[in-house]
């Protein structure tokens, strides 16, 4: 889909005209000559009454058809991105032209955008003979240029991670999506080097090594290198890429396996973002790091009562192999600290204790300190996602306390599991400022409402390129 800005003498032949009511029937600014031209009975028969989430598709004199979008009780960030979502996906044509940016909002041109390329957004590659008509070209009546510009940006990253997370875990083998993440990192501007198992043998990454064993499809190991000209920060991005995830010897059930192919999601979301980035031109360097990996059962599969050796950091005895994802995490951590980054951020679809916690909207998050939380708390704001602190309770460590290793990978306790987690990473993640972000919530739409469409998210992409954004603001010394 295409977005692009118009201004006044709009064309409104074939097209479905756009516009926004608010409870009551209150036109939105910008929408009341749209909206004051409808006869209020044919609105009372469809039953719309201008609440968020509602749509009615009515005859137009001069349009194909003109949609009419409810904002609810006010004109707001969110109201204005659900309802874009909304009129993309309902208008039957192939051109749409959007009042929303008139309401004069500050981020107006951002939320519609938003909701136009991530409300519209398909993944259809595995489906046959679908001729349905969709929208694949919206203007954006009184647009920001500047602002649309950026938001798609934006939107084509989120929508490329949705992508690799909708991806079938047949097709996105470790070395086929390190061979896509390269691809995309070079072709905006990144440098990029992939490890071969061979390779992550002779680094010593001996949790990611032990995750791998059960699988005949061998580990990689991505890291991504954006270095503009004199950098304001250094930003370290970190995501678990668990290619499919068995459970390994502690094996998941059947009903668990579902959705398991998108247990590479934090990886998705930190590459694409550095794509993001890149194509942004942040004056912040990034170094990513996506150690990648089936969790399988085989011959030869880490067993529980195992020891692993990270390549920096305690020994790990493995008590539960389901528990992978933090191994890998581990030795990704080890290998940002190498770099000395002014922080770290990793991303990760980590506990199910997130998800029950939090539900299918809210990122858990976890950081080092005061100043990092407030961080990333404004990054995700700006970003329209949604994140909940929870507390690094350092008293937990007790929990992970193993009697033949330094370590080990779950705990003893059932309770706090995704802050036990977040504790366990805080072994590896060093002593400077860092960040964990666990998305096993919201890293998939379960349901397709506003600017989000069932499957694959593409959470946290939007926040980490806030997070760089707000270190590109900073007054330099």
């Amino acid at each position: 889909m295409e977005v692009v800005a118009v201004s006044g003498g709009f064309d409104l032949a074939d097209a479905a005209l756009v516009a926004g009511v608010m409870e009551d029937l209150i036109p939105a600014p910008g929408s009341e000559e749209a909206v004051e031209a409808v006869d209020s009975a044919w609105l009372e028969v469809a039953g719309f009454e201008g609440k968020r989430g509602q749509t009615v598709i009515l005859p137009h004199s001069e349009a194909a058809s003109l949609v009419l979008v409810g904002l609810g009780d006010e004109v707001s960030f969110e109201s204005l991105r659900a309802a874009s979502g909304e009129a993309v996906r309902k208008a039957k044509a192939t051109r749409a032209v959007s009042l929303l940016a008139r309401t004069g909002l500050e981020d107006a041109t951002r939320a519609v955008v938003e909701g136009c390329l991530l409300g519209g957004y398909r993944f259809d590659t595995y489906k046959t003979g679908d001729d349905s008509t969709r929208v694949e070209r919206v203007e954006v009546v009184g647009a920001d240029p500047d602002a649309l510009a950026r938001a798609t940006i934006l939107c084509e990253a989120t929508n490329l991670a949705r992508d690799w997370v909708n991806t079938p875990a047949k097709d996105e083998s470790p070395a086929a999506f390190a061979e896509a993440i390269a691809a995309e990192v070079s072709a905006a501007g990144a440098s990029v080097e992939v490890w071969d198992r061979s390779r992550i043998e002779a680094e010593n990454l001996g949790a990611l090594l032990g995750v791998a064993a059960g699988s005949d499809r061998d580990p990689r190991v991505v890291i991504s290198e954006y270095t503009p000209q004199d950098p304001v920060a250094h930003l370290a991005f970190v995501g678990k890429g668990i290619t499919f995830d068995s459970g390994g010897l502690s094996l998941k059930s059947a009903k668990g396996m579902e959705e398991m192919k998108v247990d590479m999601a934090g990886a998705a979301a930190v590459a694409a973002a550095t794509v993001a980035v890149a194509r942004l031109g942040l004056p912040v360097r990034v170094t990513t790091i996506t150690p990648l990996t089936d969790n399988a059962v085989g011959g030869d599969a880490t067993r529980p009562g195992d020891v692993l050796r990270p390549v920096d950091g305690p020994t790990i005895e493995v008590t539960n192999t389901d528990a992978e994802g933090r191994l890998i995490l581990a030795d990704a951590l080890g290998l940002a600290r190498r770099y000395q980054p002014d922080l770290i951020v990793d991303v990760a679809t980590l506990t199910g204790a997130a998800h029950v916690a939090l539900g299918d909207k809210y990122v858990a998050a976890f950081a080092s300190d005061p100043e990092v939380t407030e961080r990333i708390l404004v990054a995700a704001s700006r970003a329209g996602e949604y994140l909940w602190e929870l507390p690094l309770e350092k008293d937990y460590r007790k929990f992970l306390d193993s009697n033949i290793a330094d370590i080990k990978n779950s705990s003893s306790t059932r309770y706090g599991g995704a802050i036990i987690a977040a504790v366990f990473l805080s072994e590896y993640a060093g002593e400077g400022p860092w960040v964990h972000l666990d998305i096993a919530g919201p890293s998939i739409a379960r349901e397709t409402s506003g600017e989000q469409v069932k499957g694959g998210s593409g959470v946290g992409v939007r926040t980490l390129v806030e997070l760089a954004q707000g270190f590109s603001d900073m007054p330099r010394a």
